[in-house]
């Protein structure tokens, strides 16, 4: 009987971390597919292939890389990084087809890199560079970077700016619902709060608004389809951005995993953190020709862990297969991929808040006066401030310097790093 419970009670935890791997997954391939001007079919084709590479890259993580129930995902650096070029690209008179495919060729060389990180072991520069400052800067930008995409999603935000009322109104319920189930709820109801919350909000939404409009089914071809965002082609700015992106792009392993440590009660290995760099590089190579986000460790998924307190591995070992299943069953992944992006945009605005905490606990114990006070305050206020800035605004900037720039997660992560590796904190203190 107890057995029977505990089969079940993991098939559960495997599909609410199917919900958690798809809804964090379907929203990509549309905005990246819009930006490169792609055919329905080639969007359609472009997610499906995205379902099956974050399954694949999250299975292969959890059985022989860094062993841990860590989502490997396509990251939001490399989602907003695309986004800025094929936008500059357009603006600067570039054909789509020439950025998309340097884009292509910028991606697989940064993979190379973040292979060569994990051959030789150079996380432990990073580990040394990545001190709990630099951590919690990096997860406050994250929070809030995740936290405006979804709160414009949940609130059904249109092109030209406006909130649709009833949407909103379904998403503000579907908060206050998981965040009862998560706060006040015990036992099975807490663990599966986004699961619960996804399901209900799933069906009022189909209730009261219907169900989507028409469902695209690509076939195998589709699927397959590689350099779809355009033909391996050689604009050496866009390179050096992708380049610089994939190196910055491995801080999401370093946060993840030094986030992990204390709640799943272990120390990562050196032997761990080698084979998780290279298999993220190595799906970071097969992102360029299979035109995807590139990957890395999902640093979100420590938010996902803390709400639902399920931290065996076999419910994630589940919920990536049939992330695979979905995508290679092009049936599946149409009628999933109708599922109300505002309802799953409610949903992990409440998981992703746990990222604030995450971010607290490692500046824990740590004494701010008016000196010290900067090392947080000036890399997360600029970060945001740039966060808070439209991309376009940079349009005066030119080259990969603007990918950069642009981009207010990036900019506070090299600017905590500056000031934690140069300036001697200990001694101004001590003054």
């Amino acid at each position: 009987m107890f057995k029977l419970k505990g089969h079940i009670t993991t098939m559960l935890a495997g599909f609410q971390w199917l919900s958690f791997l798809f809804v964090n997954t379907v929203v990509i391939p549309l905005s990246v597919g819009e930006a490169f001007h792609l055919s329905s079919l080639q969007i359609s084709g472009n997610m499906a292939r995205s379902f099956i590479l974050t399954g694949i890259a999250c299975l292969i993580q959890a059985l022989i890389g860094h062993r841990l129930p860590l989502m490997e995902g396509q990251t939001g650096q490399w989602w907003g990084m695309i986004l800025s070029i094929a936008s500059i690209g357009i603006s600067s008179g570039k054909s789509i087809g020439e950025v998309g495919g340097s884009l292509s060729v910028g991606i697989m060389i940064g993979g190379a890199v973040v292979i060569l990180f994990g051959v030789f072991g150079l996380h432990k520069i990073l580990n040394h560079l990545f001190t709990p400052v630099v951590m919690a800067v990096l997860l406050l930008l994250l929070a809030s970077q995740l936290i405006d995409i979804f709160f414009a999603g949940m609130m059904g935000i249109t092109g030209s700016g406006k909130v649709q009322g009833p949407i909103a109104l379904l998403s503000i319920f579907l908060v206050i619902l998981v965040s009862i189930l998560t706060i006040a709820g015990r036992g099975l109801l807490s663990n599966f709060s986004i699961l619960i919350g996804i399901i209900v909000g799933w069906i009022l939404y189909a209730f009261l608004f219907g169900t989507s409009t028409r469902v695209v089914v690509p076939d195998f071809h589709d699927i397959a389809e590689i350099f779809v965002w355009g033909k391996p082609s050689f604009d050496v700015g866009i390179i050096i951005a992708g380049i610089c992106t994939a190196v910055i792009n491995t801080s999401n392993a370093i946060a993840t995993f030094r986030a992990a440590e204390p709640l799943l009660g272990i120390s990562m290995k050196d032997g761990a953190y080698r084979r998780s760099f290279v298999l993220s590089g190595i799906y970071t190579v097969l992102s360029g020709i299979f035109s995807t986000v590139p990957y890395a460790p999902y640093t979100s998924s420590i938010g996902f862990l803390q709400t639902t307190r399920l931290f065996n591995r076999a419910p994630f070992i589940i919920g990536s297969v049939l992330l695979i299943v979905l995508g290679c069953v092009p049936q599946l992944a149409s009628f999933f991929s109708t599922m109300p992006i505002s309802v799953g945009d409610a949903v992990l605005f409440v998981a992703y808040l746990q990222l604030f905490g995450s971010a607290l606990r490692n500046i824990e114990g740590m004494q701010f006066n008016f000196k010290s006070i900067f090392r947080i305050a000036l890399p997360t206020l600029v970060g945001l401030a740039i966060l808070a800035t439209p991309s376009n605004s940079f349009s005066s900037i030119h080259g990969f310097m603007h990918a950069i720039l642009s981009n207010g997660l990036l900019v506070g992560i090299l600017l905590a790093i500056i000031l934690e590796n140069v300036i001697p904190w200990s001694r101004l203190e001590s003054r």
